[in-house]
Order: C-alpha cells, then structure tokens, then sequence
C-alpha cells in the first residue's frame, strides 16, 4: 500500500480539498519514513519536529475553513518539502556541509525558501550536501555520509545529495535543490528523480552567481512544474534574476512529433560515456523518433581545454572563498577539496582572464547549437553509479573532478533550462538519467517535452521503500 509520504504534491493537493486526509496527517508519514529510513540514508540535517508540525496544523486550518493559500494560480499549501541546507531559512544555521562553518542561524529566508514559506508549503527539514558544494558526492566533514536509497552501497550524487536522498526515500513529494554545474540534475539522476534545472534567473536566489540556480527535484513532472508556479515569484535580491513572466506551469500538454531534437552522446571531453549509460539514452532517443521527433546526432561542442579552463576558474574561486576562514576552520573542510582548491591560487591575472573567456565561449557555443534545436537529450552523466565514500566519479581523484560534468555545466553556463528524467538502471540497481536541454527561457517548453517522456518511457521500477534499507 502507498502511504501518504508517497503521494505526489498534486495528489496531497486534491487529497486535502476533497478532504480525504489532512497536512498533519501527511507531515506524520513523512516524520515516520525519516525515522525509519534516515539513520542509513543520512539526507536530513535539521529536522524541527515542532515548527513542521505547526506549519502542518495551520495549513490544516485553512484547508479546512476553504481557504489554502494560492500563489500565481498554483497550491502548496500543506505540502512537505525539503531544502538543501545552502538555502537559508531564518532561525536555523546553514553549515554548508562543511565542519568549518560558522553555525549561528540565519536571520531570513532565501529567496526560494521565501515563496515556499508564503506559499503555505510545511518545511519538513534541510537536507545534506558536501563541503561548500563542491562534489559530486555525498560526502561531507559535518555530516554522516548520505547513501543512495536504491543501493545503499552506492553515491547518491550531489551536490544536492540529500535531495536526491529524500526524493527516492519518500520523504514528501519536493525537495529543493541547487546547481551550477550539474548539482541538481546528477543526483536526481542517479536517485531515480526529474530534477530541474530552470533558465538563469527564473528562480530568485542568494547569492547569485554565474551558472548557478535552485529548482525542484520532483518523483513525476507534474510536481516539478508546481514548484516551479510558487518558486519564479519575484524578488529583488537576486540581481541576475529575470522579469516575471505570466507562464501557466500547469499546462504541460504538448507533443513530441515535428520538435527538432539534438542528441549529444559524446560530450567532446571528460569521462568516455558507460555503455549502459550509451544503451539507455540511445534508447530513449528511438522513443522520441517514434513519437514523432526529428532526432539528429550532434558533434560535440565542449573540448578538454574549455574544461579544463573551468575547472582552473572554480578551483581559484573556491581557494579564495577558502582562504579567508580562520586557519583552524579551514583546517576542517575535506583535505580532497583543499588540495583540489589550493591549485588555483598563485595564478596571473592573465591566467584567470583567459579561464573566464573559456566560460564566455562555452556559453557562447551551447546558446548557437541550442537555438538551432527544439530539445537536446543526452546523458546526464557518463557513469553510473559509485561507491558512496567517493568523493568523485572518476575513480576518486580530484583531479580529475569535473571529468563528469561535460553534459551537465555547458547549459549552466549557457543559462538554458535542463532537466534529468529516468531512463534506465545499471547493474547496480541505481537510476539513470536522461537529459533534456531547451533554448534559453523555454523552461516550460522542457517541462512540456519532459511530461510526454514519461507517456512513452519505459515503465518504472518500484520506489526503494523503508522495509528495503538495512538497518
């Protein structure tokens, strides 16, 4: 039997207006599958019973006096959420999944978690990332390490590791995310989730910065698009973000036949794709040509120099933001990201000019091959799963710690919208993911296209449930 902790957001949504169950009901599901299944899956790391509760009872009054808050045409009211733990919400710390963070509680929401609080969502608890969100991985020096629910001996991905956790666990319907080189859509990949990437801007953040975004990472389409309603609000912190726009989120009918559609199956550098992962998204591609979509193979527009460049960029971005915490909390963040970040420091200022033109010209190339294209698919990632206590896909080296993002940061980098949705399993039982890239803007026309996969994709494997994870 399904419990309420399994329901989609839109099946609560319909569940409390005809009255079937209430939020507090739903919020004690979801608390009873956290207790049963996090002391193995390690997603949670502030978990306030009480103030949940209480978001759930008030939520429960208003649904029950006819009146649940409605944000730009859509209803959260009383559904359980997640947030990732770099989302600030007041009142509670945000350590960045590091041990060298300084934990005094942040004075107001985000941006993101603003319009979830206004939108009447209940805020379940704040979920686990690696140090600084610099990994792919669940690995962190302030958090127990968070496991993959599909196999519990495998990564869940990250750096929205958690997320992806709690999504494939049951842990409510939404979980929200970030993303700057793939962060979102990688572990909503290897956890079985869509997890969307929305254009830059589209979403309000704090701090805002190239590339990087929230968005919601979601067990079907429909949930994500709901998200999506209440998270584009307005707000004026976030200086790069986009003028509202009157979307209808919750018109996803669309069709397949007649879209142009790119296939990307060699990124042009990093990690050669696994033939598991070839096979699925090739087969997700003869699906798209049987509904009608005109596919075509593309040339790769990404190179390991133009990686390369990014990789020395960030390393120099996170040495400096390293370097000036305190020398005994420094000292506590992952020596693997210290030794990764230690590499960009001592470098001329021609060096890091030319690492910021490469971003200029990895933007420059996804932004002209996508507006030739209705829809990129590719593969989310090359791999498949890996062991949890790596720090990285490629055989746990750091230095080789962005060879697996070549599908993933060019759209973060060309600002167009991306989501992951699932096409597959490996050996290991652990989720694959496909990916479906748009023209800048175009989030609701990915979210259309995303919605048609799921009518012609293959049938999905059973959810891990709580009776599945080891004690």
């Amino acid at each position: 039997m399904t419990g309420l902790n399994e329901l989609a957001a839109t099946e609560l949504v319909e569940g409390y207006r005809a009255g079937r169950f209430s939020p507090v009901e739903v919020l004690s599901d979801v608390l009873a599958q956290i207790d049963r299944c996090d002391p193995v899956l390690n997603a949670i790391w502030h978990l306030d019973r009480d103030e949940a509760m209480a978001q759930a009872r008030a939520s429960e009054a208003r649904w029950r006096a006819g009146a649940p808050l409605l944000v730009n045409g859509a209803v959260l009211d009383g559904v359980p959420v997640t947030i990732k733990e770099n989302i600030a919400t007041r009142g509670v710390p945000m350590p960045l999944g590091t041990a060298a963070t300084d934990l005094t509680p942040r004075s107001e929401d985000a941006p993101p978690a603003a319009r979830l609080r206004e939108a009447g969502a209940v805020f379940v608890g704040r979920t686990t990332m690696p140090d600084l969100g610099m990994l792919s991985s669940g690995l962190s020096s302030f958090h127990r390490l968070a496991r993959n629910p599909w196999n519990t001996a495998m990564n869940p991905g990250g750096s929205s590791a958690g997320a992806g956790v709690a999504g494939a666990a049951g842990y409510g319907p939404i979980h929200l995310g970030t993303d700057i080189g793939g962060s979102i859509r990688l572990p909503a990949a290897w956890c079985g989730l869509v997890g969307l990437k929305p254009s830059l801007g589209r979403v309000p953040i704090d701090p805002p910065f190239m590339g990087r975004v929230a968005g919601p990472m979601t067990r079907n389409v429909a949930d994500a698009a709901l998200a999506m309603a209440v998270l584009s609000g307005p707000d004026g912190r976030d200086h790069m973000s986009l003028p509202p726009a009157a979307l209808d989120w919750q018109d996803l009918d669309g069709t397949l036949r007649g879209l142009r559609v790119g296939l990307l199956l060699d990124a042009g550098c990093g990690m050669p794709v696994a033939p598991e992962v070839m096979a699925a998204v090739q087969a997700a591609a003869d699906r798209f040509r049987e509904a009608g979509a005109l596919v075509k193979t593309l040339d790769p527009w990404m190179t390991p120099d133009l990686l390369k460049h990014v990789d020395d960029f960030w390393r120099t971005r996170a040495a400096v933001e390293t370097g000036g915490l305190p020398a005994e909390r420094r000292a506590k963040i992952l020596p693997k990201i210290l030794e990764w970040a230690e590499a960009g420091l001592g470098r001329s200022g021609e060096a890091v000019y030319r690492d910021y033109a490469a971003t200029i010209e990895v933007r420059r190339r996804t932004t002209e091959v996508s507006q030739r294209y209705d829809l990129i698919l590719s593969p989310v990632s090359p791999n498949t799963a890996f062991p949890a206590d790596w720090a990285c896909p490629c055989e746990n080296d750091m230095a080789r710690t962005m060879a697996h993002i070549g599908f993933t940061m060019p759209f973060n980098l060309g600002e167009q919208p991306a989501i992951s949705v699932p096409c597959g399993h490996d050996a290991a039982g652990v989720p694959i993911g496909l990916q479906i890239a748009g023209r800048r803007f175009d989030d609701l026309g990915v979210l259309r296209a995303a919605r048609a996969w799921e009518a012609i994709a293959p049938a999905p494997r059973p959810w891990p449930m709580a009776q599945r994870v080891p004690a």
